[in-house]
């Protein structure tokens, strides 16, 4: 795969403003009307002259961008020109890593601020639901939105209720069951470690409900009510217009069925995406190279177009917040007397064959690692992948890396891998804090690090295990502020314009957009959002509640306030 160097795009990108600035002078400064002009406030371009005063757009490309008066000669009289009155033009953002909006038919928790709250949901829906049928929570909430802090134990959940298994989803990595569920799924005391999970227990020895990982294999949910197909591609529009409201233009799902890639595709042909995506579809749970190979003869070929393209292949090789793979053992009593150091989920040799299919196959790793060990797991993989074909150019992806060291940094630039992080620490940091110490929390996600590195970096949520606001993200990595513990090293923050550039710039290079998309150059297609405030001049904390004005993908208004 072809890689276009930075400076090479600005060349070209340098060419396409002078291209339409000899077209003026050439037509006596007379020009062909604009569709939309932008004017009358900042419009942070992240090219060369990173604020111009004025946009232009016509079809699907941005025309023109420089002074406000050189742009307004693009107003004809079917032009619409919004006037900024000093509001912000930026680059449309992106999530990279955006599984979906979260809800869904379970008790509902993401309201929830202390524990009793939790419990009274899970209660009322007891209330209302027949003695021992199976109560089960949505994903979406985490305990640091908690005045607690904490979750909710089994001695918890059954004062909710005691005629109901009750399993609490928290995230994608651990399930909390009362002691209905336990023994509806034959799990007591004596039950046998997993390999790849981890079992929870109070420090009496009696279990705690807590299943993380591969434990959660031992319960099998009952399947989410059956949705017809066209209100599940209802669903999908719904979700993706909800981005686009708070400035989304793209967005990239980490692992998905066929299934779900088939519905987003007829959206794309019927011309209905609000958003542009990228689809990565999952390797199997199995963690087999043979399951691999027997998935992958069914997927589309890798590639596609600007609104729809397979970007590769989702795996995994540690837990979340509580499984992490460390070099170091959690802190106490969660690191179990030096002992516990995290959760691997997939065997080193099955993982390592695993890439090098992908890699004979064509196809691009992205794959899941928390802690600096999984980390280490993850570049030994891409490393043996190399060896079969060089990766340099390829940009395969290490997802997460909460927990980089310093001698990742190199291996990662000589092979060209790029870095999809999260703002996990925004909401999670008491319960790192807890797992890993102050230290090790505080270093989670260090953006700036990456940065200076030079790894190519780009920013999303992985909601619904965060929620999916894109503000959220850019608040979080210019302060390093959090919820619910105050900031955790500011020194990892970073500028305004290096975050924003990490949300755009950073994502079209991801998914080799970037001579297309993520800055606004003459040109390039025209996605961008108007802000409500200056993003570059409003005071701390603006970014944590931006609203968005408009949202431009491809030229075409998606959402106007």
């Amino acid at each position: 795969m072809e890689v276009t160097t930075p400076g090479l795009l600005r060349a070209v990108r340098g060419g396409l403003a002078l291209f339409v600035g000899l077209s003026l002078t050439a037509c006596g400064g007379g020009v062909e009307p604009a569709d939309l002009v932008l004017v009358g406030g900042p419009v942070v371009t992240l090219d060369e002259v990173e604020v111009a005063g004025g946009i232009a757009v016509r079809g699907e490309h941005i025309v023109a961008v420089g002074d406000e008066a050189d742009v307004r000669r693009y107003v004809g009289e079917a032009t619409r020109v919004i006037e900024l009155e000093g509001r912000s033009v930026l680059p449309g953002l992106a999530d990279n890593h955006f599984h979906s909006i979260g809800g869904g038919p379970g008790v509902d928790l993401s309201g929830a601020r202390s524990l009793e709250e939790a419990l009274n949901a899970i209660a009322a829906r007891a209330d209302e639901t027949p003695a021992g049928e199976i109560i089960v929570t949505n994903s979406d909430w985490h305990e640091g939105q908690l005045v607690e802090q904490r979750l909710p134990y089994r001695a918890d959940l059954d004062q909710a209720t005691s005629s109901h298994p009750v399993v609490v989803v928290r995230g994608g990595h651990e399930y909390i069951l009362n002691s209905a569920a336990l023994e509806r799924w034959d799990i007591d005391e004596s039950v046998q470690p997993v390999a790849g999970g981890r079992i929870g227990r109070y420090a009496d020895g009696r279990l705690n409900g807590e299943l993380v990982d591969r434990a959660k294999d031992l319960v099998e949910l009952p399947p989410r009510p059956a949705r017809d197909r066209a209100a599940e591609k209802e669903d999908l529009v719904d979700a993706y217009q909800t981005l686009a409201r708070r400035g989304l233009t793209a967005v990239r799902h980490p692992g998905g069925s066929l299934e779900q890639y088939e519905m987003i595709r007829e959206l794309r042909d019927d011309g209905r995406l609000p958003v542009r995506v990228e689809y990565l579809f999952r390797a199997p749970r199995s963690g087999s190279p043979e399951d691999l190979r027997a998935v992958m003869a069914t997927w589309p070929d890798q590639g596609g177009d600007d609104w729809l393209a397979v970007g590769g292949v989702k795996l995994g090789v540690d837990g979340g917040f509580e499984g992490g793979l460390m070099r170091e053992p959690y802190e106490e009593p969660w690191g179990e007397g030096g002992t516990f150091h995290g959760l691997q989920t997939v065997p080193r040799e099955p993982f390592i064959e695993s890439v090098v299919e992908l890699r004979r196959a064509g196809r691009r790793a992205a794959t899941h690692a928390v802690g600096d060990a999984a980390i280490d797991l993850v570049l030994d993989g891409y490393r043996a992948a190399d060896a079969v074909a060089p990766l340099d150019g390829e940009r395969w992806v290490l997802e997460h890396g909460f927990i980089p060291r310093d001698d990742h940094f190199p291996v990662m630039r000589e092979l060209g891998v790029v870095a999809s992080v999260q703002d996990h620490l925004y909401l999670a940091a008491p319960s790192l804090v807890e797992y890993w110490g102050p230290d090790r929390a505080a270093w989670t996600t260090p953006l700036r690090a990456y940065m200076e590195a030079d790894i190519s970096v780009s920013l999303g949520t992985d909601s619904p295990v965060v929620p999916y606001d894109p503000w959220w993200v850019l608040h979080h990595f210019t302060t390093r502020g959090t919820i619910s513990a105050g900031v955790l090293d500011d020194a990892q923050g970073v500028s305004r314009l290096d975050a924003l550039r990490a949300a755009t710039e950073g994502y079209a290079y991801l998914v080799f957009a970037e001579d297309r998309r993520g800055i606004l150059a003459p040109g390039m297609l025209a996605d961008l959002i108007v802000t409500s405030e200056p993003y570059l001049e409003c005071p701390d904390p603006c970014l944590e509640t931006m609203e968005v004005d408009l949202t431009v993908v491809g030229g075409r208004i998606v959402w106007e306030r």
